[in-house]
């Protein structure tokens, strides 16, 4: 079944935390359309988005809570990504008041410096509220999920991450037209977007960190606030990933993993910076 969130006050939110109320109860396998304003809460007509308040609505413009039915903490949720859209236009932010704009012309952007460059539009923020009370900031991701910042998550790909509370309340948003690795300089082609996500649920993958399956392999993720700790992180996960699809030992996987794994740096502007770790599988035969 596909759900429709209208796109209004009631179904946005700019905070993480498991005291909000889900706007959507879905069952395990249904798909939600929704859209949200880019990060800076800003409209397909430029426009900013109104009525917010502060602190709720200080961190990006996220689509949610959405409750699947049956989720429990320590399953794992699959986010299935079907479609992302960008709209008209996006802006790249560095030192204020420097910023470039860019209009999408459909299958690329054109940036008010001349430049073009593909378009290849993904969410930045995937994720589920904290377990602690309160309200937590959508910047920096998370074991949950949260503002990742992955250019490879685009539709066709599917996001696991490890459900910290029953019902699991997931939120999305930050569409992006374009970005590297790395976000260097805190945005990439920040735009309104709307999306088409499926999420299901897996009992037979247990996490403590996110992985992913993109295009011919998959993603381990590791975060931190020091970037040789995240990449310890995400190699961890791609070792006990190889572990349990290969039948490996730990010490084989760790040392095939040298050969075969390449880490990229995922971003390095959300206080925890991070860093994805990437076996294609070609990688051997």
């Amino acid at each position: 079944m596909i759900h429709e969130l209208p796109f209004g006050r009631s179904t946005l939110h700019g905070h993480f935390s498991r005291d909000l109320a889900p706007v959507l109860t879905i069952d395990a396998g249904d798909s939600v359309r929704f859209s949200t304003p880019n990060a800076g809460w800003e409209l397909d007509d430029r426009s900013h988005f109104e009525p917010r308040s502060s602190p709720e609505d200080d961190g990006h413009a996220l689509a949610g809570p959405i409750e699947v039915r049956g989720a429990r903490e320590g399953q794992t949720l699959a986010v299935h990504v079907d479609e992302v859209t960008p709209g008209p236009w996006g802006v790249t932010l560095t030192e204020e008041p420097h910023r470039i704009d860019w209009i999408r012309e459909g299958e690329r952007w054109r940036a008010s410096t001349g430049h073009v460059v593909e378009s290849r539009p993904f969410l930045g923020v995937l994720g589920m509220a904290p377990r602690g009370q309160g309200v937590h900031s959508t910047i920096p991701p998370r074991p949950q999920g949260g503002n990742i910042d992955c250019k490879e998550l685009v539709a066709g790909t599917t996001l696991f991450l490890p459900i910290p509370l029953d019902g699991a309340l997931f939120s999305a948003g930050d569409g992006h037209g374009a970005q590297g690795d790395g976000e260097v300089s805190g945005t990439a082609i920040e735009c309104p977007s709307s999306a088409q996500l499926t999420l299901d649920l897996r009992d037979d993958l247990r996490l403590e960190w996110p992985c992913a399956r993109i295009d011919r392999a998959w993603l381990t993720f590791g975060f931190d606030a020091h970037l040789g700790l995240a990449a310890k992180k995400a190699v961890d996960g791609m070792v006990a990933l190889m572990c349990r699809t290969h039948g490996l030992g730990s010490q084989d996987a760790l040392a095939l993993a040298s050969v075969v794994v390449d880490l990229r740096v995922t971003q390095v502007v959300n206080g925890q910076l991070g860093v994805h770790a990437v076996l294609r599988d070609d990688a051997w035969s």
